[in-house]
């Protein structure tokens, strides 16, 4: 890496990526934002844990590149205070210091890698590319099941019922049997339960089931 001042920010817009850099070294965070903006990525740079808390970062997949070693509020202890607010951004830490048992800390806790200075730059964007792509992947399946939850709401208390046998493997008869209808009004709920969740057929139910959660004895998707 090289000290040089960083370039000007990217400008954002609703799908680019952007790359966090947290360190209280002025010339770490210039050369790291030059290393990420000559590759295309959108960066934004912070000297404390404090100072990126009070920054609202944009709705987009991202991660987090974080020293070890900050004022105030270490990168470990940070990384433990953002996973008790139900902040999920990948982290890649990095260090002057770093030794086995910070390193195994770190990884247990999820961080995506622990690399100690000097770094190889095509190591630091190897991590970044990774990162990013665990974080498009977990937005995209919070959005389908957010997606999902919703259709589920729209459900009638019975149709959530029969859901939930139908997608247990009980054939429309044993339903009926088994709620107390007959068989030609299951068939008609499982027509509705089918447009309503947009499935196009009984396996992809019984995936959206999976996904919820639901099955015997719950007719509620599980948090």
């Amino acid at each position: 890496m090289t000290g040089r001042p960083a370039l000007p920010p990217t400008p954002a817009n609703a799908d680019e990526p952007t790359v966090f850099v947290v360190d209280d070294d002025a010339s770490v965070r210039d050369a790291l934002s030059n290393l990420f903006r000559s590759v295309g990525l959108r960066t934004e740079a912070f000297g404390s844990a404090h100072e990126f808390l009070r920054h609202k970062p944009p709705d987009v997949p991202s991660c987090l590149i974080l020293d070890i070693r900050l004022p105030r509020l270490s990168g470990l202890d940070f990384q433990a205070e953002l996973a008790k607010a139900d902040v999920h951004i990948p982290i890649i830490f990095m260090t002057g210091h770093g030794d086995i048992p910070m390193t195994v800390r770190a990884m247990k806790a999820g961080a995506v890698d622990f690399l100690t200075k000097p770094f190889r730059d095509q190591d630091m964007l190897d991590a970044v590319t990774t990162a990013i792509e665990r974080d498009r992947n977990r937005r995209d399946e919070a959005k389908t099941l957010a997606n999902l939850r919703g259709a589920f709401a729209t459900l009638s208390t019975r149709e959530r019922q029969i859901m939930t046998l139908v997608t247990a493997g009980l054939m429309n008869k044993q339903v009926a049997a088994e709620i107390g209808v007959a068989e030609i009004t299951v068939k008609i709920h499982r027509g509705h339960i089918m447009r309503k969740m947009a499935a196009k057929s009984l396996p992809d139910l019984v995936r959206m089931a999976q996904i919820l959660r639901i099955g015997p004895g719950s007719g509620e998707p599980q948090t």
